[in-house]
């Protein structure tokens, strides 16, 4: 006998499912930098003193290569698996934004700008004539967090928000975020980099302020490299965006260009215009595009996919509910039969009618009751429709042939 027991996803399900969400770009940072951090385990190599960003070896050696190195290594266990959690969330919805190649220019613009700006403050710090302090010059520091900082600052200017949670455990100001992360890290690991952090946090206010425009190339530079025959291999994964279908500035809103500084110099006059530069999001009309994602990157043939996906399972729902039909015929066929052999025929025939009946009035009443909640779920009302014909009515087994259809 058949079971209406709809069945819980197990974990590695959900685990790929949770993996095909992360876009291309992201999801290749989190396999470069976990793959360099095994491979470190595994032949035991835990001296980052030839690869650590250290201000003292760029400048008197000029080894401008840590400055990426630095990025893609790290530490410790928690200290990767934290850093890519963290990027998950925060890349995936920027690169959706602005689609994969322009989410690797702005890495890239945003590791030299982090380390442009921390080399600034240490030859500060080390050679000021006041109080020389030599210590950030031989500091050696790795891991991802700087240009996580950075995207805080940019995803939470964008984002519109008023407060954020800090660890689930209270909520802050929007604006005082990243600052009570800084102190936070700062208080509970003391072996971090402030001054790397403190850099990001700079260099993520230097980008949503407009400072860092005159480095970002427009649309045709990236719709080139996209176009480009090494990166055709790329371009065809499922979860790569393209740049083509975004924003025609060439990057994310940062300040209202409209907007010029007035005359005076008061400080009212300064916060107005200060916050005129503040990030304005896009107000997208789309129908079926999620409020924080507006839009402005789309994966390669993403209508042609949708519209062939559901038309394979519109396809294959109609073929279940024809094979469900032919199996019900013949028990039909038998109680038709029935009531021709009885004595007064009319009378069984109606007898049958008035069964069939309620039976259809039941199930179009439970279709027209459950078919907004199974919409809701983020199946399409077509395929709600014809899986609840299928499944005469019954919602357990409507939701096991549109999940079955869906994995």
């Amino acid at each position: 006998m058949r079971s209406n027991i709809v069945t819980e996803a197990g974990l590695p399900t959900r685990v790929g499912q949770w993996w095909d969400g992360i876009p291309f770009f992201t999801s290749a940072v989190v396999i470069i930098c976990g793959t360099i951090y095994l491979v470190c385990l595994l032949v035991g190599y835990d001296s980052f003193a030839e690869i650590c960003f250290l201000p003292a070896a760029i400048l008197s050696k000029f080894q401008v290569y840590r400055i990426f190195t630095s990025v893609l290594f790290h530490g410790s266990l928690l200290h990767v698996l934290f850093n890519m959690l963290a990027l998950v969330p925060l890349g995936s919805e920027l690169e959706r934004i602005m689609g994969s190649v322009r989410m690797l220019y702005l890495t890239i613009l945003l590791a030299t700008s982090n380390a442009i700006i921390h080399l600034f403050f240490a030859v500060i710090m080390a050679y000021n004539p006041f109080r020389p302090y030599e210590n950030p010059m031989n500091e050696c520091a790795i891991g991802f967090s700087g240009i996580l900082f950075s995207l805080i600052v940019i995803e939470t200017s964008l984002s519109g928000v008023q407060s954020r949670s800090v660890f689930g455990l209270f909520n802050v100001p929007a604006q005082w975020y990243v600052w009570i992360l800084l102190l936070v890290f700062q208080l509970l690991m003391t072996n971090v980099s402030f001054l790397g952090h403190l850099c990001g946090i700079v260099t993520g206010f230097a980008y949503t302020y407009g400072l860092l425009n005159f480095l970002l190339p427009g649309t045709p530079f990236y719709s080139a490299i996209e176009s480009s025959s090494l990166l055709s291999s790329c371009v065809r994964r499922p979860k790569f965006i393209l740049c083509s279908g975004g924003n025609p500035s060439g990057q994310l809103p940062t300040y209202s260009g409209q907007s010029t500084m007035s005359n005076g110099v008061s400080f009212g006059n300064i916060w107005r215009n200060l916050s005129s530069w503040m990030p304005c999001r896009e107000t997208v009309t789309q129908p079926q595009q999620d409020s924080r994602f507006p839009g402005r990157g789309r994966t390669l043939g993403s209508a042609h996919n949708q519209t062939a996906s559901g038309d394979d399972s519109e396809f294959n729902l109609q073929t279940r509910l024809l094979d469900r039909s032919s199996a019900d015929r013949p028990l039909e066929m038998a109680v038709t039969g029935a009531g021709h052999q009885s004595s007064d025929g009319r009378q069984n025939d109606s007898t049958v009618v008035d069964r069939a009946i309620p039976r259809q009035n039941q199930n179009s009443v439970a279709s027209d009751a459950e078919i907004q909640n199974l919409v809701s779920m983020g199946f399409e009302k077509t395929q709600v429709e014809v899986a609840l014909a299928a499944a005469d009515g019954d919602v357990n087994i409507a939701v096991e042939i549109l999940m079955s259809q869906k994995d």
